[in-house]
């Protein structure tokens, strides 16, 4: 069951490139707030300038702020697959969590299964690709680190939402690194290499994600850029 409770923070999707906006992009977040019930009142809040279109509890409890149809105030400065206005083309999730400055720690059962009943729902009204399904920390790496390391994306990737690496024999080098990882989508133009690089770790190899292109990290950066290759970025 998904209960409304409004947010005045929304508007209109917009184009960008002089193309009008299509839902192709679904982006999850954590509140990085507790209680939850001040999470939803900070994101209905007109001060606060910013909004989601859904917020999950810990039990699964659900709100719908902003409808799907409009822009929700979720992603903020940011850029995907060379699409910089992600917000006029994205759904935005939060999920209730302390966050890392206030306890960060992982996420129950039902929250997910909850996001996953959810996303579905909403990967069957919109073209969002699984290349599409991304953390926040992949579209802001220099400013966001959420949902984080403890966020179960192969469980989700499990049920067809998003990519998860599978196990490759090659890895990409040094010198082409970079420039896979913009193939994939991230914005390395913009952002550090490091600061990149630990956001993809984080994403896909939560293990450790110091920002250290060893091997291992290569080999990843080699299995998403398989799954997801067959479409280039934008120009």
């Amino acid at each position: 069951m998904i209960t409304t409770f409004v947010s005045p923070n929304c508007g209109p999707r917009k184009s960008e490139k002089g193309i009008a906006p299509v839902i192709d992009t679904l982006v999850i977040h954590y509140t990085g707030m507790m209680p939850t019930r001040r999470a939803l009142d900070w994101l209905c809040d007109p001060i606060s300038q910013v909004s989601a279109h859904y917020l999950i509890d810990e039990d699964g409890t659900t709100w719908r702020m902003v409808e799907e149809a409009d822009r929700a105030w979720h992603a903020g400065v940011g850029a995907w697959r060379g699409w910089r206005d992600i917000n006029s083309r994205s759904i935005g999730i939060e999920l209730s969590n302390p966050g890392h400055d206030y306890g960060y720690r992982a996420f129950p059962n039902a929250q997910i299964e909850t996001l996953i009943e959810l996303t579905n729902g909403i990967l069957e009204r919109h073209p969002i690709p699984a290349r599409n399904v991304v953390a926040h920390s992949d579209i802001a790496p220099s400013r966001k680190i959420d949902p984080g390391e403890l966020f179960p994306w192969g469980q989700l990737a499990a049920n067809g939402i998003g990519v998860w690496p599978g196990q490759v024999s090659a890895a990409v080098s040094e010198q082409d690194a970079a420039q896979t990882l913009q193939a994939i989508g991230y914005d390395v133009a913009e952002n550090k290499f490091k600061t990149v690089l630990s956001a993809f770790q984080r994403r896909f190899r939560p293990a450790c994600f110091d920002g250290v292109l060893d091997h291992e990290t290569r080999s990843c950066i080699a299995a998403v850029h398989e799954l997801v290759a067959e479409t280039p970025p934008t120009d």
